[in-house]
């Protein structure tokens, strides 16, 4: 059994009245400044990420330590490489 439109608007006349008119109004002004913060940080969160990398532990970039990485990994495949050839 779920809620049909005549329960839920008198949930509403009820929720009303037991909080007030001014109150209840107060507090949906409320959620809505905080959906609006909410989407303006996820729109400045979107639009920062391509000016500038976010950088991570000790000052370095994702990018940079991948590389490091990488080239760390190649360098073992050729030491690896130039034991088995020995």
């Amino acid at each position: 059994m779920g809620l049909s439109l005549p329960h839920i608007l008198i949930f509403a006349v009820i929720a009303i009245l037991l909080l007030g008119g001014g109150r209840f109004s107060s507090m949906m002004g409320d959620v809505a400044k905080g959906v609006k913060n909410f989407k303006k940080g996820m729109a400045e969160e979107d639009g920062s990420s391509p000016s500038r990398p976010a950088t991570l532990i000790e000052g370095r970039t994702a990018a940079e330590i991948i590389a490091e990485h990488e080239a760390a990994k190649a360098a073992s495949a050729a030491a690896a490489t130039k034991d088995a050839q020995a």
